[in-house]
């Protein structure tokens, strides 16, 4: 994959009023669950963060449902790249971000509005942590495929969901984002996290909603096989 540190050795250094939090949400084909995501954005109790959305090349009009959203928060971001998958469009949103810390909102999911305030609040009382995980909702399937191997199922609650991540931007790129694998991106990083001594904590307030009912999604479609 490309080397995201080299990416961005020629961008300009970040200013003081960069946001606390960098939210990528990543989506494609996903017009109407995307507004419900963003819905949940901005009625967050913590105002400090950009959004930057990343449509991995899109045919359902998704700009245009959004639109209003863009016009009315100059915060939110729009940034529409040929169809590349997950980890492309992941990695996009990390090279974009301003944010001390980047987390994650996948288009079909949701934040409860109390979900960034509580772990502004966390990561405020101890500077040491570098990177959150944990905290999540989980509604529909509770499965999901084995990413060791996609014929056996797996409960999530033994997994690490990406969304739950916020990681130092720092960080992020020096891991040099996500990997470009079928399944376990997310477990991946986690992983090279682990491996490198990032200071890392988990969070135990279940303030990320994560929708499992889409039958589209990737593991939904394994699972079904």
């Amino acid at each position: 994959m490309k080397n995201l540190v080299n990416e961005f050795e020629n961008q300009n250094p970040r200013i003081e009023s960069s946001p606390f939090f960098s939210v990528i949400i990543t989506t494609y084909n996903r017009a109407i669950l995307l507004k419900r995501a963003l819905k949940s954005l901005i009625s967050q109790t913590e105002n400090d963060w950009e959004a930057i959305i990343i449509d991995d090349g899109s045919t359902d009009n998704t700009y245009e449902h959004i639109l209003p959203f863009l016009r009315r928060y100059q915060g939110i971001k729009y940034i529409k790249q040929p169809h590349g998958g997950e980890a492309s469009s992941k990695n996009a949103g990390i090279k974009s971000a301003t944010g001390r810390f980047i987390t994650f909102l996948d288009s079909d999911d949701e934040f409860d509005r109390f979900h960034l305030e509580s772990r502004k609040a966390i990561l405020m009382q101890d500077p040491s942590i570098k990177f959150l995980y944990g905290g999540v909702k989980i509604l529909g399937n509770q499965f999901v495929p084995d990413r060791f191997d996609a014929g056996k199922k797996i409960n999530l609650n033994d997994c690490v969901i990406g969304g739950t991540f916020f990681i130092d931007r720092n960080i992020a790129i020096s891991l040099n984002g996500f990997k470009y694998i079928l399944l376990g991106t997310d477990a991946d990083l986690f992983d090279r996290a682990r491996k490198d001594h990032v200071s890392m904590k988990e969070v135990l307030y279940s303030t990320y909603i994560y929708h499992h009912e889409n039958e589209d999604s990737i593991t939904n479609r394994l699972l079904q096989g």
